[in-house]
Protein backbone atom coordinates (compact mmCIF):
# COMPACT_ATOMS: atom_id res chain seq x y z
CA UNK A 1 0.00 0.00 0.00
CA UNK A 2 1.22 3.46 -0.77
CA UNK A 3 1.95 5.99 1.94
CA UNK A 4 1.09 9.67 1.38
CA UNK A 5 3.93 12.19 1.31
CA UNK A 6 3.53 14.93 3.92
CA UNK A 7 4.83 18.51 3.72
CA UNK A 8 4.57 21.25 6.30
CA UNK A 9 2.10 24.10 5.88
CA UNK A 10 2.14 25.47 9.42
CA UNK A 11 3.50 24.43 12.81
CA UNK A 12 2.39 25.49 16.25
CA UNK A 13 3.56 24.71 19.76
CA UNK A 14 1.19 23.18 22.27
CA UNK A 15 2.29 22.89 25.92
CA UNK A 16 3.11 19.36 26.97
CA UNK A 17 3.00 17.88 23.46
CA UNK A 18 6.34 16.84 21.90
CA UNK A 19 6.97 18.29 18.45
CA UNK A 20 7.36 14.78 17.03
CA UNK A 21 3.78 14.07 18.04
CA UNK A 22 2.05 16.95 16.44
CA UNK A 23 2.40 18.86 13.22
CA UNK A 24 -0.18 20.99 11.49
CA UNK A 25 0.21 20.34 7.80
CA UNK A 26 -1.14 20.21 4.33
CA UNK A 27 -0.12 17.40 2.07
CA UNK A 28 0.44 16.66 -1.56
CA UNK A 29 -1.94 13.78 -0.97
CA UNK A 30 -4.10 15.13 1.86
CA UNK A 31 -5.15 18.24 -0.04
CA UNK A 32 -6.05 20.98 2.49
CA UNK A 33 -6.30 24.67 1.65
CA UNK A 34 -4.04 27.12 3.47
CA UNK A 35 -5.80 30.20 2.15
CA UNK A 36 -6.79 31.66 5.52
CA UNK A 37 -5.41 31.65 9.03
CA UNK A 38 -8.61 30.35 10.62
CA UNK A 39 -8.54 27.22 8.49
CA UNK A 40 -4.85 26.66 9.16
CA UNK A 41 -5.27 26.93 12.91
CA UNK A 42 -8.14 24.46 13.07
CA UNK A 43 -6.37 21.44 11.58
CA UNK A 44 -4.31 19.35 13.97
CA UNK A 45 -2.30 16.34 12.85
CA UNK A 46 -1.07 13.55 15.10
CA UNK A 47 1.65 11.29 13.71
CA UNK A 48 3.21 8.04 14.85
CA UNK A 49 4.56 4.62 13.93
CA UNK A 50 2.61 1.38 13.79
CA UNK A 51 2.46 -1.94 11.91
CA UNK A 52 5.80 -1.32 10.23
CA UNK A 53 4.66 1.98 8.75
CA UNK A 54 3.37 5.41 9.79
CA UNK A 55 0.01 6.72 10.83
CA UNK A 56 -1.53 10.17 10.51
CA UNK A 57 -4.69 11.48 12.17
CA UNK A 58 -5.98 14.89 11.07
CA UNK A 59 -8.61 16.57 13.25
CA UNK A 60 -10.53 19.59 11.98
CA UNK A 61 -12.35 20.79 15.09
CA UNK A 62 -11.58 23.91 17.10
CA UNK A 63 -11.27 23.88 20.86
CA UNK A 64 -9.86 20.34 21.08
CA UNK A 65 -6.23 21.22 21.79
CA UNK A 66 -6.53 20.38 25.49
CA UNK A 67 -7.53 16.82 24.51
CA UNK A 68 -4.57 16.12 22.24
CA UNK A 69 -2.32 14.33 24.73
CA UNK A 70 -5.16 12.00 25.74
CA UNK A 71 -6.21 11.43 22.13
CA UNK A 72 -2.64 10.58 21.12
CA UNK A 73 -2.19 8.19 24.04
CA UNK A 74 -5.51 6.51 23.29
CA UNK A 75 -4.63 6.03 19.63
CA UNK A 76 -1.19 4.62 20.45
CA UNK A 77 -2.64 2.24 23.03
CA UNK A 78 -5.24 1.00 20.55
CA UNK A 79 -2.65 0.46 17.82
CA UNK A 80 -0.26 -1.30 20.19
CA UNK A 81 -3.07 -3.65 21.18
CA UNK A 82 -4.06 -4.39 17.57
CA UNK A 83 -0.46 -4.98 16.54
CA UNK A 84 -0.05 -7.40 19.44
CA UNK A 85 -2.98 -9.35 18.02
CA UNK A 86 -2.37 -9.28 14.26
CA UNK A 87 1.36 -8.96 13.58
CA UNK A 88 3.36 -11.76 11.99
CA UNK A 89 6.56 -9.91 12.94
CA UNK A 90 5.94 -10.20 16.69
CA UNK A 91 6.64 -13.82 17.69
CA UNK A 92 4.34 -13.60 20.71
CA UNK A 93 1.40 -11.92 18.96
CA UNK A 94 -1.97 -13.63 19.01
CA UNK A 95 -1.71 -14.37 15.28
CA UNK A 96 1.84 -15.70 15.60
CA UNK A 97 0.75 -18.11 18.32
CA UNK A 98 -1.92 -19.48 15.98
CA UNK A 99 0.61 -19.81 13.17
CA UNK A 100 3.12 -21.54 15.44
CA UNK A 101 0.54 -23.97 16.77
CA UNK A 102 0.38 -27.42 15.21
CA UNK A 103 -3.07 -27.96 16.68
CA UNK A 104 -6.04 -28.66 14.43
CA UNK A 105 -8.41 -28.15 17.35
CA UNK A 106 -10.42 -25.02 18.14
CA UNK A 107 -8.41 -22.05 19.44
CA UNK A 108 -10.13 -19.14 21.18
CA UNK A 109 -9.34 -15.74 19.64
CA UNK A 110 -10.04 -12.10 20.43
CA UNK A 111 -13.03 -10.23 19.04
CA UNK A 112 -10.71 -8.05 16.92
CA UNK A 113 -8.98 -11.01 15.31
CA UNK A 114 -12.30 -12.77 14.78
CA UNK A 115 -13.79 -9.74 13.01
CA UNK A 116 -10.84 -9.42 10.64
CA UNK A 117 -10.67 -13.12 9.78
CA UNK A 118 -14.44 -13.31 9.28
CA UNK A 119 -14.31 -10.42 6.79
CA UNK A 120 -11.28 -11.95 5.07
CA UNK A 121 -13.13 -15.23 4.55
CA UNK A 122 -16.13 -13.42 3.10
CA UNK A 123 -14.05 -11.40 0.61
CA UNK A 124 -12.04 -14.48 -0.33
CA UNK A 125 -15.26 -16.26 -1.25
CA UNK A 126 -16.64 -13.27 -3.17
CA UNK A 127 -13.37 -12.85 -5.09
CA UNK A 128 -13.01 -16.49 -6.07
CA UNK A 129 -9.96 -16.90 -3.86
CA UNK A 130 -8.09 -13.84 -5.14
CA UNK A 131 -7.85 -12.63 -1.55
CA UNK A 132 -6.61 -15.30 0.85
CA UNK A 133 -5.07 -14.80 4.28
CA UNK A 134 -3.77 -18.39 4.38
CA UNK A 135 -0.88 -17.62 1.99
CA UNK A 136 1.49 -16.50 4.75
CA UNK A 137 3.93 -19.33 4.05
CA UNK A 138 4.14 -18.21 0.41
CA UNK A 139 4.59 -14.57 1.41
CA UNK A 140 7.54 -15.72 3.52
CA UNK A 141 8.86 -17.97 0.76
CA UNK A 142 9.05 -15.04 -1.65
CA UNK A 143 10.80 -12.84 0.92
CA UNK A 144 7.99 -10.42 1.79
CA UNK A 145 7.26 -11.57 5.33
CA UNK A 146 9.15 -11.79 8.63
CA UNK A 147 11.23 -14.74 7.38
CA UNK A 148 14.54 -13.68 5.82
CA UNK A 149 14.52 -13.73 2.01
CA UNK A 150 16.48 -16.55 0.37
CA UNK A 151 18.98 -15.83 -2.39
CA UNK A 152 17.23 -18.07 -4.92
CA UNK A 153 13.83 -17.85 -6.61
CA UNK A 154 11.51 -20.62 -5.32
CA UNK A 155 11.07 -23.55 -7.70
CA UNK A 156 7.67 -24.76 -8.85
CA UNK A 157 7.86 -27.97 -6.82
CA UNK A 158 8.30 -26.12 -3.54
CA UNK A 159 5.53 -23.69 -4.43
CA UNK A 160 3.12 -26.53 -5.19
CA UNK A 161 3.99 -28.19 -1.88
CA UNK A 162 3.29 -25.00 0.04
CA UNK A 163 0.01 -24.49 -1.80
CA UNK A 164 -1.23 -27.62 -0.01
CA UNK A 165 -1.21 -25.59 3.21
CA UNK A 166 -3.22 -22.71 1.75
CA UNK A 167 -6.88 -22.19 0.93
CA UNK A 168 -9.54 -20.23 2.77
CA UNK A 169 -11.67 -23.36 3.07
CA UNK A 170 -9.02 -24.87 5.34
CA UNK A 171 -9.74 -22.50 8.22
CA UNK A 172 -13.01 -22.38 10.14
CA UNK A 173 -14.62 -19.99 12.61
CA UNK A 174 -17.02 -20.75 15.43
CA UNK A 175 -19.12 -17.70 16.19
CA UNK A 176 -20.62 -19.15 19.37
CA UNK A 177 -17.32 -19.20 21.26
CA UNK A 178 -15.19 -16.93 19.04
CA UNK A 179 -12.64 -19.53 17.99
CA UNK A 180 -10.72 -20.68 14.92
CA UNK A 181 -9.65 -24.09 13.67
CA UNK A 182 -7.05 -25.02 11.04
CA UNK A 183 -7.44 -28.14 8.90
CA UNK A 184 -3.67 -28.42 8.48
CA UNK A 185 -1.02 -27.78 11.11
CA UNK A 186 1.24 -25.74 8.80
CA UNK A 187 -1.35 -23.16 7.73
CA UNK A 188 0.17 -19.70 8.24
CA UNK A 189 -2.14 -16.70 8.32
CA UNK A 190 -1.04 -13.28 7.05
CA UNK A 191 -3.31 -10.27 7.65
CA UNK A 192 -1.12 -7.66 5.96
CA UNK A 193 -3.76 -7.09 3.29
CA UNK A 194 -6.53 -6.21 5.74
CA UNK A 195 -5.23 -5.39 9.24
CA UNK A 196 -4.22 -1.78 8.55
CA UNK A 197 -7.65 -1.03 7.16
CA UNK A 198 -9.24 -2.49 10.27
CA UNK A 199 -6.97 -0.37 12.47
CA UNK A 200 -8.07 2.75 10.57
CA UNK A 201 -11.70 1.85 11.23
CA UNK A 202 -11.00 1.33 14.92
CA UNK A 203 -9.29 4.72 15.25
CA UNK A 204 -12.25 6.36 13.52
CA UNK A 205 -14.57 4.61 15.97
CA UNK A 206 -12.45 5.80 18.90
CA UNK A 207 -12.49 9.43 17.70
CA UNK A 208 -16.25 9.43 17.31
CA UNK A 209 -17.33 7.43 20.34
CA UNK A 210 -14.74 8.39 22.95
CA UNK A 211 -13.97 11.98 21.92
CA UNK A 212 -17.07 13.03 19.91
CA UNK A 213 -14.87 14.09 16.97
CA UNK A 214 -16.70 14.02 13.64
CA UNK A 215 -14.40 15.92 11.27
CA UNK A 216 -11.28 13.83 10.80
CA UNK A 217 -9.04 11.94 8.43
CA UNK A 218 -7.22 8.77 9.53
CA UNK A 219 -4.42 7.14 7.53
CA UNK A 220 -2.19 4.12 8.19
CA UNK A 221 0.32 3.20 5.50
CA UNK A 222 -1.96 4.54 2.78
CA UNK A 223 -5.25 3.12 4.08
CA UNK A 224 -7.61 6.00 4.76
CA UNK A 225 -10.93 6.87 6.31
CA UNK A 226 -12.38 10.38 6.19
CA UNK A 227 -15.45 11.88 7.80
CA UNK A 228 -16.92 15.35 7.92
CA UNK A 229 -15.19 18.33 6.36
CA UNK A 230 -11.78 19.90 5.89
CA UNK A 231 -10.99 23.53 6.90
CA UNK A 232 -12.77 24.84 3.78
CA UNK A 233 -15.96 23.14 4.98
CA UNK A 234 -15.72 20.70 2.08
CA UNK A 235 -15.22 16.95 1.90
CA UNK A 236 -11.63 15.83 2.46
CA UNK A 237 -9.59 15.74 -0.74
CA UNK A 238 -7.21 12.82 -1.24
CA UNK A 239 -4.64 12.34 -3.99
CA UNK A 240 -4.13 8.99 -5.72
CA UNK A 241 -0.44 8.53 -6.36
CA UNK A 242 1.09 8.07 -9.80
CA UNK A 243 2.63 4.57 -9.99
CA UNK A 244 6.20 5.77 -10.55
CA UNK A 245 8.68 4.32 -8.07
CA UNK A 246 11.10 7.27 -7.95
CA UNK A 247 8.51 10.07 -7.87
CA UNK A 248 5.72 11.23 -5.55
CA UNK A 249 3.05 12.86 -7.72
CA UNK A 250 -0.73 12.87 -8.00
CA UNK A 251 -2.67 10.97 -10.65
CA UNK A 252 -6.17 12.00 -9.51
CA UNK A 253 -7.80 13.90 -6.64
CA UNK A 254 -10.95 12.51 -5.06
CA UNK A 255 -13.31 13.83 -2.38
CA UNK A 256 -14.21 11.65 0.61
CA UNK A 257 -16.76 11.97 3.39
CA UNK A 258 -17.66 9.05 5.65
CA UNK A 259 -15.72 6.79 3.31
CA UNK A 260 -12.70 4.52 3.50
CA UNK A 261 -10.06 4.22 0.80
CA UNK A 262 -7.26 1.76 0.08
CA UNK A 263 -4.69 1.63 -2.70
CA UNK A 264 -2.73 -1.48 -3.67
CA UNK A 265 0.22 -1.55 -6.02
CA UNK A 266 3.43 -3.47 -6.53
CA UNK A 267 5.50 -0.56 -7.82
CA UNK A 268 7.15 0.28 -4.46
CA UNK A 269 7.38 -3.06 -2.63
CA UNK A 270 9.18 -5.45 -4.96
CA UNK A 271 12.59 -6.82 -5.90
CA UNK A 272 14.28 -7.78 -9.13
CA UNK A 273 16.28 -10.89 -9.98
CA UNK A 274 17.93 -11.30 -13.38
CA UNK A 275 15.85 -8.45 -14.76
CA UNK A 276 12.53 -9.95 -13.61
CA UNK A 277 10.22 -7.84 -11.41
CA UNK A 278 8.73 -9.70 -8.40
CA UNK A 279 5.82 -7.92 -6.73
CA UNK A 280 4.98 -8.37 -3.04
CA UNK A 281 1.40 -9.21 -4.06
CA UNK A 282 1.09 -12.99 -4.24
CA UNK A 283 -1.61 -14.67 -6.32
CA UNK A 284 -3.11 -17.30 -3.97
CA UNK A 285 -4.14 -19.41 -6.96
CA UNK A 286 -0.62 -19.83 -8.35
CA UNK A 287 1.55 -19.16 -5.32
CA UNK A 288 3.56 -16.65 -7.34
CA UNK A 289 3.76 -12.84 -7.48
CA UNK A 290 1.19 -11.24 -9.77
CA UNK A 291 2.41 -10.66 -13.31
CA UNK A 292 0.20 -8.34 -15.35
CA UNK A 293 -0.12 -4.69 -16.34
CA UNK A 294 -2.39 -3.50 -13.50
CA UNK A 295 -0.02 -1.42 -11.38
CA UNK A 296 -2.37 0.41 -9.00
CA UNK A 297 -5.83 -0.31 -7.58
CA UNK A 298 -7.82 2.13 -5.45
CA UNK A 299 -11.02 0.97 -3.74
CA UNK A 300 -13.57 3.04 -1.81
CA UNK A 301 -15.89 1.58 0.81
CA UNK A 302 -17.59 2.72 4.00
CA UNK A 303 -15.18 0.42 5.89
CA UNK A 304 -11.46 0.81 5.30
CA UNK A 305 -10.95 -2.85 6.20
CA UNK A 306 -13.15 -3.93 3.30
CA UNK A 307 -11.53 -1.44 0.91
CA UNK A 308 -8.12 -2.75 1.99
CA UNK A 309 -8.92 -6.38 1.25
CA UNK A 310 -10.64 -5.63 -2.05
CA UNK A 311 -7.69 -3.56 -3.25
CA UNK A 312 -5.49 -6.63 -2.91
CA UNK A 313 -8.08 -8.99 -4.42
CA UNK A 314 -8.59 -6.82 -7.50
CA UNK A 315 -4.84 -6.37 -7.91
CA UNK A 316 -4.57 -10.15 -8.08
CA UNK A 317 -7.43 -10.49 -10.58
CA UNK A 318 -5.94 -8.00 -13.04
CA UNK A 319 -7.54 -5.20 -15.06
CA UNK A 320 -10.23 -7.05 -17.03
CA UNK A 321 -11.45 -9.58 -14.47
CA UNK A 322 -10.99 -7.15 -11.59
CA UNK A 323 -13.03 -4.38 -13.20
CA UNK A 324 -15.77 -6.79 -14.25
CA UNK A 325 -16.13 -8.05 -10.68
CA UNK A 326 -16.02 -4.54 -9.22
CA UNK A 327 -18.82 -3.39 -11.51
CA UNK A 328 -20.92 -6.45 -10.72
CA UNK A 329 -20.61 -5.69 -6.99
CA UNK A 330 -21.05 -1.93 -7.37
CA UNK A 331 -17.60 -1.23 -5.90
CA UNK A 332 -16.10 2.22 -6.59
CA UNK A 333 -12.63 1.38 -7.95
CA UNK A 334 -9.92 3.14 -9.92
CA UNK A 335 -7.22 1.27 -11.86
CA UNK A 336 -3.96 2.51 -13.35
CA UNK A 337 -2.76 0.16 -16.10
CA UNK A 338 0.73 0.12 -17.58
CA UNK A 339 0.86 0.59 -21.33
CA UNK A 340 3.75 0.51 -23.77
CA UNK A 341 4.10 4.30 -23.72
CA UNK A 342 2.83 5.21 -20.27
CA UNK A 343 -0.30 4.51 -18.26
CA UNK A 344 -4.05 4.39 -18.81
CA UNK A 345 -6.93 4.77 -16.35
CA UNK A 346 -9.96 2.57 -15.76
CA UNK A 347 -12.75 3.29 -13.30
CA UNK A 348 -15.94 1.53 -12.30
CA UNK A 349 -19.31 3.12 -12.90
CA UNK A 350 -19.68 4.07 -9.24
CA UNK A 351 -16.25 5.73 -8.87
CA UNK A 352 -16.65 8.85 -11.01
CA UNK A 353 -18.84 10.66 -8.47
CA UNK A 354 -15.86 10.80 -6.06
CA UNK A 355 -13.47 12.59 -8.44
CA UNK A 356 -12.83 16.15 -7.29
CA UNK A 357 -14.82 18.49 -9.51
CA UNK A 358 -11.74 20.26 -10.92
CA UNK A 359 -10.43 16.87 -12.05
CA UNK A 360 -13.50 15.69 -14.00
Amino acid sequence: MTTPLLTNCLSRNFPGIPAAWLVIITSIFFVVSCDNNTARASVVTLNGLTMGTTYTVKINETGRYNDLVLIKKSIDKLLEDLNAKMSTYLPDSELSRINQSSSVNWISISNDLYAVIETAINISNLSGGAFDITIGSLVNLWGFGPVEKQDIIPDDGLIQTMLLDTGIGKIHLNDANRSIRKDRANIYLDLSGIAKGYAVDRIAQLLQEQFAIHNYLVEIGGEIRAKGVNPDNLAWRIGIEKPVSKLRAIERIISLDNTGMATSGGYRNYYEENGIHYSHIIDPRTGKPVNHQLVSVTVLHAESMIADAWATALQVLGPENGMALANSLGLPVFFIVKQQNGFSELMSASFKQYIHRTEK
